[in-house]
């Protein structure tokens, strides 16, 4: 018996803005910031990246270095890239 390995893209899930929400909340959750990049790339994927690149004004390039799993994206293209899916960096106290 062989088993059958299929890629995942959560891209193909992200089909409303609720969802794109919904996806970076639990990737902020994990802390992970290679993770955290990684999924701010796929979002900008969904988004289309020319149109990200645009509305930052950062190259197209630069965004697909930054937003992949091995990015590591300044807090200033974070909150640009953020800002462009319309959405805010917010903080809240966790359960201790």
């Amino acid at each position: 018996m062989t088993e059958e390995i299929f890629d995942f893209d959560p891209a193909e899930m992200l089909d409303s803005d609720e969802a794109v929400e919904a996806y970076l909340d639990e990737v902020l959750k994990t802390g992970d910031a290679k993770f955290i990049a990684s999924a701010l790339g796929v979002v900008a994927r969904v988004k289309g990246m020319t149109k990200i690149s645009k509305e930052t004004g950062l190259a197209r390039e630069h965004l697909y270095v930054a937003l992949s799993e091995n990015g590591n994206p300044t807090l200033e293209t974070t909150l640009a890239v953020l800002k462009a899916f319309g959405l805010e960096l917010t903080t809240k106290r966790h359960a201790a």
